[in-house]
């Protein structure tokens, strides 16, 4: 320790950034404590991406625009005096200290260029911590806060200093950040961060996260007061918290927040939930950061998949879609994070375009007697051979996706007396009986008087299209296929039994996998499809007999492409990385058919396919409730 501490004073501690701070909290604490708490703590990279859009930039627009007009300097000033920074789960101050430096240095550069040439103006920086505001639920990280910002106001003294040779002193400590210990959705945050005339107010962070499955009993009690009257709010990650409240907080007022999200809350059904609520306050997307890896200075790095989302009152001014740190400027920004009309694709239960059904698998409820794994399939079909017909393929996602063997026994009421008539079949229905009677659930208990079957006995009379329900974002289309009549589907997959070729190539199609990336729900960073969010929904335009016959032909150059490497699994087929060239060219004159199906034009990008199939969408739901 004592070496440590040599080692230590050798440092030029002027040169550490008082982010660091939150790295150090979050290597200190322990990493169950850490979840619990959804603290991510970020690099200052990554939080200019919050605060330029947000306000930064605008100011040195406003700086450049004022020249060496004394009267537009001073009003500049004036301005800086009267801003607020608020951030409602602030951590250990990392978003308010960059604000903090970052305003400063506006200041710095105001000032040079009110001295001009001759140095003739003295002004002492009058940007102060008390424009600071915070709410931090953990007491350690809420003081650590504060220490960080009265560091953070050391350094830009010292900085002022180097620039003008003399700067307000640091000593003794006097103003400090207004960082509340508090839980952000129980507070009003109001009392927190005042309202008043003159002030313009940004709300700023990184709130926690954590979607459903990871809530506390209190994080679940927080979110059914924050969206007390709102249907299906279980469903929200816990930050919604954070962007309900701030909404009722600036609305109507001069104030704008931007939040780092992860981007579930622009995807699946979280949209219809949180997104109309924000919307029917007068409120827009000013600018937005689609998704992208969110890392920090941490040791174990808390990288996750996120999103950026800039929330004002409706005006006039430019909107910014950021992908991949390129700027667009946009007429509208919708929830799903793509420009484009603020339209909410709404769950469905029966296809919006003319497409076939698809539905869920076959959900067994059996406390797993009905399935058999290879060497159960192969013992049975050792010691009573008559028991084949009885024994199906059973697969879901992840059996199509890598391959894997899965068996079940498919009874159709005809093969009863057989498959009573042996032995551990018997008692394989037996003990699903007897676990569906000591369900809780009710229809558990109705299932047992036909304890030989799944819930649901969906097969095909020919052949089937299997749509897993799972899939990894790096690929480029999940992986479909056709299976046949003897297949049995598990409720970890979607299937559309007995369908016309075609569809094979209208779901494949990258138009409908850049609809899914839209509107589909995640499992942690992993496409969740959904028959109802994103089939249900897809709008795909009538089409001829014509059409669908030379869709059919791009089908089958697809299958064959596969069949050319029999050895590989369909992970590996579908490898962004390792995608057979053949199979990849294929895919993408498919691709351009199934285009050819809505207009002659080629799309160019993703996003303007997007911003077609929204447009679609929003004429075709239109007509449907006109009729």
């Amino acid at each position: 320790m004592r070496q440590i501490i040599i080692e230590c004073g050798t440092l030029n501690w002027k040169e550490i950034n008082p982010d660091i701070f939150g790295s150090m909290i979050q290597a200190v604490v322990h990493s169950d404590q850490r979840g619990a708490l959804g603290m991510h703590y970020t690099s200052v990279t990554n939080i200019m991406k919050v605060i330029e859009p947000l306000f930064l930039n605008v100011l040195y627009k406003e700086l450049k625009k004022a020249g060496t007009s004394k009267t537009k300097l001073k009003k500049l000033l004036t301005r800086l005096r009267n801003i607020r920074i608020f951030d409602p789960a602030c951590g250990s101050g990392n978003f308010l200290i960059i604000a903090y430096k970052e305003l400063c240095r506006l200041e710095i550069e105001i000032i040079k260029s009110l001295q001009g040439p001759q140095k003739s103006f003295n002004f002492m920086s009058n940007i102060k911590l008390s424009q600071f505001y915070g709410i931090e639920i953990d007491d350690f990280a809420h003081e650590t806060a504060k220490l960080s910002l009265w560091l953070a106001e050391h350094q830009m003294n010292m900085a002022f200093q180097e620039v003008f040779g003399e700067s307000k002193p640091t000593l003794p400590l006097t103003d400090g950040g207004n960082i509340v210990c508090g839980n952000a959705t129980r507070i009003d945050w109001e009392e927190v961060c005042h309202k008043d005339e003159g002030h313009e107010i940004y709300i700023l962070g990184n709130p926690p996260y954590l979607g459903s499955a990871m809530q506390s009993k209190g994080q679940k009690a927080d979110l059914a007061q924050v969206f007390a009257g709102i249907k299906n709010y279980k469903n929200i990650d816990y930050i919604g918290c954070w962007f309900l409240l701030g909404a009722k907080y600036i609305h109507q007022d001069n104030a704008q927040m931007a939040f780092v999200t992860t981007n579930s809350i622009s995807q699946g059904e979280q949209v219809a939930i949180l997104w109309p609520q924000i919307f029917s306050l007068g409120l827009e997307i000013g600018f937005a950061h689609q998704s992208f890896k969110w890392t920090n200075n941490a040791k174990g790095n808390a990288g996750v998949t996120c999103a950026i989302i800039g929330i004002r009152n409706k005006n006039k001014n430019q909107k910014l879609l950021f992908n991949n740190n390129i700027s667009h400027m946009v007429k509208n920004i919708n929830a799903y994070l793509t420009k484009g009309q603020n339209s909410i694709v709404l769950k469905r239960r029966l296809p919006l375009s003319a497409l076939p059904l698809m539905t869920y698998g076959n959900k067994a409820v059996d406390g797993g007697n009905l399935i058999l794994s290879v060497n159960d399939r192969k013992t049975l079909l050792a010691d009573y051979p008559q028991s084949n017909i009885l024994a199906r393929p059973f697969i879901g996602s992840s059996e199509y996706i890598r391959g894997l063997e899965r068996y079940c026994l498919w009874i159709k009421d005809d093969h009863l007396p057989l498959a009573q008539s042996i032995p551990p079949i018997k008692e394989r229905i037996k003990k699903v009986k007897e676990m569906r009677l000591a369900s809780k659930d009710e229809g558990a208990n109705k299932m047992a008087s036909r304890s030989h079957q799944f819930r649901e006995m969906k097969c095909a009379k020919e052949q089937l299209i299997i749509i897993p329900s799972v899939s990894s974002e790096r690929r480029e289309y999940i992986p479909i296929g056709f299976l046949d009549s003897n297949t049995v589907i598990s409720n970890l997959a979607f299937a559309i039994y007995d369908p016309p070729t075609y569809i094979f190539a209208v779901i494949s199609s990258r138009l409908h996998m850049t609809w899914v990336r839209a509107v589909a729900g995640r499992l942690e960073t992993r496409i969740r499809y959904s028959s109802a969010l994103c089939y249900n929904t897809f709008p795909f335009p009538d089409i001829s007999e014509k059409q669908k016959t030379a869709l059919e032909d791009y089908v089958f150059a697809v299958l064959d492409e596969r069949e050319q490497h029999p050895e590989k699994t369909m992970a590996q087929l579908y490898d962004p990385d390792k995608m057979p060239d053949d199979l990849r060219q294929a895919h993408h004159a498919m691709d351009l058919a199934v285009e050819q199906c809505y207009r002659t034009k080629p799309f160019t990008s993703d996003e303007e396919r997007l911003e077609y199939l929204f447009k679609l969408y929003e004429e075709m739901t239109q007509a449907e409730g006109a009729a």
